[in-house]
């Protein structure tokens, strides 16, 4: 099945480039170009693209508010956005993953990766450039949340609490089946379970609340 991607970036080069290198990748096809936020989310709302890969830095509206307005939420139907940057700023990061995206990396990534992340973002997992998964999470569970962390809805498991310290450590569900001896179907059951009862919507969210809980791996 090939995953159908939006790129949106407002120079010219870098978003023809990335086109390129998507394209040339077995089993991912751009679908739509857009070089600002405003007309990322137009064609991401008329095309329903699998994966919407965009940059932070846009005119009009900028990449996490074009995020927030596709996959926050308040919205019914998230599409998996994926953001892509030239800067390595931890708030930029938190932003965008707490505007709903799937993924994070830097443009320096090279094909292989932005492939990966691609293909993550569109099978509902996520893809956080390695650099800075670790420390964001660990920096921003350290300050504190915003409001307190809710509480799940029912007490986790103990193999939930295994897949969450998984997860929250960046591991795939491939990963994690392996890491645990189950099969792939019975981590997606747990993730599953887990967005239900913490009252998420992505692995991204899970890592967030492990880490504002201090359910994070070290603790």
């Amino acid at each position: 099945m090939t995953v159908r991607v939006l790129v949106a970036d407002d120079q010219e080069i870098v978003r023809t480039g990335l086109t390129m290198i998507l394209n040339a990748q077995p089993g991912i096809e751009v679908v739509g170009e857009a070089g600002d936020g405003r007309r990322a989310v137009e064609l991401a709302r008329r095309l329903r693209p699998d994966v919407c890969l965009f940059d932070i830095r846009m005119p009009g509206m900028d990449g996490i508010e074009a995020t927030r307005a596709l996959a926050g939420p308040s919205v019914a139907e998230p599409l998996a956005v994926v953001v892509i940057t030239t800067f390595d700023l931890d708030d930029y990061v938190y932003a965008a993953l707490r505007a709903g995206a799937r993924g994070f990396l830097l443009k320096e990534a090279g094909p292989a990766l932005l492939a990966q992340a691609v293909h993550a973002a569109a099978d509902g997992e996520a893809l956080i450039a390695p650099n800075v998964t670790t420390r964001l999470l660990k920096a921003f569970a350290d300050a504190g949340p915003a409001a307190p962390p809710k509480q799940p809805v029912e007490a986790l498991t103990d193999r939930e609490e295994q897949v969450l310290a998984a997860v929250a450590r960046g591991r795939t569900n491939r990963e994690i089946a392996d890491e645990l001896y189950i099969t792939l179907s019975t981590v997606k059951s747990h993730v599953t379970s887990l967005m239900t009862k913490l009252g998420v919507r992505n692995r991204v969210e899970i890592a967030m609340w492990a880490y504002e809980t201090r359910r994070h791996p070290g603790r």
